[in-house]
């Protein structure tokens, strides 16, 4: 059974089968202890009757037993296991004190006995007439004239026999159509439950047909865990659209990114293959050292995008910092050093990326100063580089940190860069579980704040 409709109705109609079973099996129980209850009852008092003229010294002779024998027969056995009493026509008779059916004589009028307050209960049967039968009987002693008697009453089985099998045929008659009910409406049931979860699988059949992430899946106006998979489905296509496009923006990017120095520097060596006297070699050293920092830009971004963790050695920002520094023998501007110690935990190759790209990025839009400072915040380690700048405008904050985004569009590629270094440093940054922000420096120019859990 591949539809699941078919399934959860087999299961609805296995469950209630099994209920109504075991409610039937119980009901059952009940019913025939209650009619062997109503039984002994009467057999007991047609036995405590038998006994109290036993008690009352009427002589075994002369008892007044039930007339109707096939309803109540009696028998009484004294203590030697005679039979001193029995209804007319018993025939044969089991479950009692003896198997006799017929009386000795004797016993005569004498002093008054009593009757036990306890009775014993049994199951026999007894042929009247040539009919046998199923009874319950009741077991009453008592004290006579000539000692102590047992009185044996029975009452018919027959209605507790017919009564159980009737309410079981009735009930087995009624399962089947029950059952049928049950799955039919379960099936039914289903079949509405599940028609919008068919039309997301049709929705979403279609857009892979025609790769059209534009689309959405219907959601129903219900609020229950189908209408929570369309709207989780629908944020799912959304968060893949966004990525596509994202994607195909940077493939865009890089392309475009790519061609300038590529056309630049075949420029220069077609020039330089007609006219070596003409050949511009630091032209062609620098477009091919631009061309070769954009590949490995775009191959960290690549792996970045892949999920790469970052490694999980302990980094000292202070030292990184002093070690950045000291190789940066060309800057425009110099860098100060404030602050203590403070540790993170990450790859170190990539937090000097990090750190390279703010400092590259300070250095080229600072007028006199870049600040680099390192402190310890509570369970966080800070970085922080500052200019003196003219500082970020607020609106364009976040902007700064995407792909091959340059608020310096007027400068030229070779001063301004790819739009590259802010966007692999925040990503980063989230990869090690911390953050990079931008805001105002107190002397004015731009701030970057990066947090990383402390090591």
């Amino acid at each position: 059974m591949r539809s699941v409709r078919a399934r959860t109705a087999v299961g609805a109609t296995l469950v209630v089968a099994l209920a109504l079973v075991v409610a039937g099996i119980a009901l059952l129980a009940v019913l025939r202890a209650n009619l062997v209850d109503q039984a002994e009852l009467e057999a007991e008092v047609s036995a405590r009757s038998v006994a109290s003229q036993v008690a009352g010294g009427t002589p075994f002779a002369r008892l007044d037993l039930p007339d109707d024998t096939e309803e109540h027969p009696v028998q009484v056995v004294d203590g030697e296991g005679r039979v001193v009493a029995v209804g007319e026509d018993i025939e044969a008779i089991s479950g009692t004190g003896s198997s006799g059916t017929k009386a000795v004589p004797g016993g005569g009028d004498g002093e008054a006995g009593e009757v036990a307050e306890e009775a014993a209960y049994s199951t026999g049967r007894v042929t009247v007439d040539g009919d046998t039968a199923a009874y319950r009987f009741a077991a009453v002693q008592a004290s006579g004239p000539r000692g102590e008697v047992t009185v044996y009453a029975g009452a018919p089985l027959a209605t507790e026999a017919a009564t159980v099998a009737g309410v079981r045929d009735a009930m087995l008659t009624a399962l089947p159509l029950l059952l049928l009910v049950v799955g039919g409406v379960t099936w039914l049931v289903t079949r509405r439950a599940l028609r919008p979860v068919e039309g997301i699988r049709r929705e979403m059949a279609a857009i892979t047909a025609s790769e059209d992430l534009s689309r959405r899946v219907p959601e129903p106006g219900t609020h229950d865990e189908v209408a929570r998979l369309a709207r989780t489905t629908n944020e799912t296509l959304a968060a893949l659209e966004a990525s596509v496009e994202r994607q195909r923006r940077f493939v865009a990017d890089a392309s475009h990114e790519l061609r300038s120095p590529i056309a630049s520097l075949r420029t220069q060596l077609e020039v330089g293959a007609a006219h070596p006297e003409l050949l511009d070699l630091p032209g062609a050293v620098a477009d091919t050292v631009r061309l070769q920092q954009l590949a490995a830009d775009l191959l960290l971004l690549a792996r970045l995008d892949a999920g790469e963790r970052p490694g999980q050695g302990r980094v000292d920002l202070a030292a990184l910092v002093r070690e950045e520094v000291a190789q940066r023998v060309g800057d425009r501007v110099p860098v100060r050093i404030e602050g203590g110690e403070a540790e993170a935990t990450g790859s170190r190759g990539q937090l000097a990326r990090v750190l390279g790209n703010l400092l590259d990025n300070a250095q080229r839009h600072a007028e006199s100063a870049v600040t680099v400072t390192v402190r310890r915040e509570g369970r966080h380690a800070v970085l922080t580089v500052a200019d003196d700048g003219a500082g970020v405008p607020e609106p364009e904050r976040e902007r700064i940190f995407a792909r091959f985004v340059r608020l310096d569009d007027a400068r030229g590629r070779d001063e301004g860069g790819a739009g590259l270094g802010l966007a692999i440093a925040r990503d980063v940054a989230l990869r090690h579980g911390g953050t990079l922000t931008v805001g105002r420096a107190p002397g004015g120019g731009a701030l970057f704040v990066l947090r990383l859990p402390a090591g």
